[in-house]
């Protein structure tokens, strides 16, 4: 038996990535051992990102750590794989010689074979899926993208847009189903421009449909949706279709018309109100995550108050953000100064980001006293962590909950239970166990 450790930084993409890569080694010849294993291990994986800087900076920072590990014998081989490792395939190595092998993003069978494994065809929808109750699971239903924001090199990295066929999509779900998931995420670099590759049309309701049907799964949640050209049936599935929650992430990186011709979105500020306005007609009580950037070229004071004014009068849900990182390669970093220091896009930053915490807070207070149906991810401290459907793992709140005295709370973890709201927080909810 080999002992395999993968390290996965960055977006859930990335996680898709390793539970795709482990399910390609052989249970009898393999030990996957758990992220936080500190002791000797045959072969250590880094899943890198290199989306921003600040993300390029957490991987390299890793990889140096590991490095150390490797030259003092604790690990057997080292690898490195992911966003980072593609983009700078050239400058790593010197970086960091006591890497053994460097690999891409866009294919996993050259990591396989290093790690003295055969890649199956037959496995190309398998995942490795760890026993720890976890009911929910990323679904990566496209790879690529063929938009060319200006600040993005996510293209550069991933290469175009490709779409995974429904049917391959439904068996992964189904395999999913099978291991006791119950909550699907559609991720993508834009899953709205599902299907135009493969079949002609946007066909991203069509998914849901099929994904519907399977009997275990009972939340779909959807993720990454570019704004321009958003399909109208995904709506209607939204609103009609009791397995799709309420609930859509939606990046709009900006409302100024100078910045979003900047960062060539394609959209202008009237025609994202109007989207938010029929988002929230046709789907009534959804919940809307976005995502910004302060610090752009082309943002300047009256930009940035006219993103404030639009938060304020859009009220998201739920929000993030980032500074904006001019990132080699795109088209921003070739034609457009980079001239807000990185004090003001930090300020700019906290002031968006507390102006947002009290939006969240008045949407949470408004909770109070309801019923949700939730779904347990874990225990901790003698109570239960969950989330209804307005909240997606990972990036969102989470509702704390208290249970009678003598509860089984292990059992409880990947069910579905009724909570009662008793407490808002500013990102968290409070509840007790119906």
């Amino acid at each position: 038996m080999k002992s395999v450790q993968v390290l996965t930084l960055g977006c859930s993409k990335n996680t898709v990535d390793t539970e795709h890569l482990l399910a390609q080694l052989p249970g009898d010849r393999y030990e996957v051992l758990p992220e936080d294993w500190e002791g000797p291990v045959d072969y250590l994986l880094v899943n890198t990102c290199g989306f921003i800087g600040d993300a390029k900076e957490e991987s390299v920072n890793v990889l140096l750590e590991q490095a150390e590990r490797r030259r003092s014998g604790e690990i057997g081989c080292l690898l490195a794989f992911g966003c980072l490792s593609q983009r700078y395939s050239s400058e790593l190595p010197q970086l960091v010689p006591e890497v053994d092998g460097w690999f891409g993003a866009r294919d996993l069978d050259p990591v396989v074979r290093a790690l003295g494994a055969v890649p199956s065809e037959a496995l190309r929808t398998a995942r490795y899926f760890p026993s720890d109750g976890r009911a929910f699971a990323y679904l990566k239903i496209s790879e690529g993208c063929d938009r060319r924001c200006s600040y993005c090199a996510i293209p550069h990295i991933r290469g175009a847009h490709r779409s995974v066929p429904i049917e391959k999509i439904e068996e992964e779900a189904r395999a999913l189903a099978a291991k006791g998931v119950k909550e699907l995420l559609l991720i993508a670099q834009d899953t709205t421009y599902y299907g135009l590759d493969l079949y002609g049309r946007r066909r991203l309701a069509d998914v849901l449909r099929a994904l519907s049907e399977i009997p275990e799964i009972e939340w779909i949640r959807i993720h990454y949706s570019y704004p321009e050209g958003f399909p109208e049936d995904v709506l209607r599935e939204m609103a009609d279709n009791p397995k799709v929650c309420r609930y859509m992430d939606i990046p709009l990186q900006h409302i100024s018309d100078r910045v979003l011709s900047c960062m060539h979105r394609n959209v202008d500020s009237a025609w994202t109100r109007a989207l938010i306005e029929r988002l929230r007609r046709d789907v009534p009580g959804v919940v809307l995550r976005t995502t910004l950037i302060v610090g752009h070229p082309g943002e300047g004071e009256e930009e940035f108050q006219e993103l404030l004014d639009f938060i304020k009068e859009a009220r998201f849900e739920r929000l993030g953000a980032f500074r904006y990182s001019e990132e080699e390669g795109t088209w921003g970093a070739t034609h457009l100064n980079d001239e807000v220091s990185e004090e003001e896009k930090q300020r700019r930053y906290d002031a968006l980001m507390t102006l947002q915490q009290d939006i969240s807070a008045d949407f949470n207070a408004s909770r109070v006293g309801s019923v949700c149906h939730v779904l347990v991810d874990a225990v901790m401290d003698g109570k239960l962590i969950a989330r209804s459907e307005f909240e997606s793992p990972e990036v969102d709140g989470e509702i704390i909950v208290s249970c009678p005295e003598g509860t089984d709370l292990g059992s409880m973890v990947g069910r579905f239970v009724d909570v009662r709201i008793t407490e808002a927080l500013d990102y968290d909810l409070l509840g007790v166990l119906i």
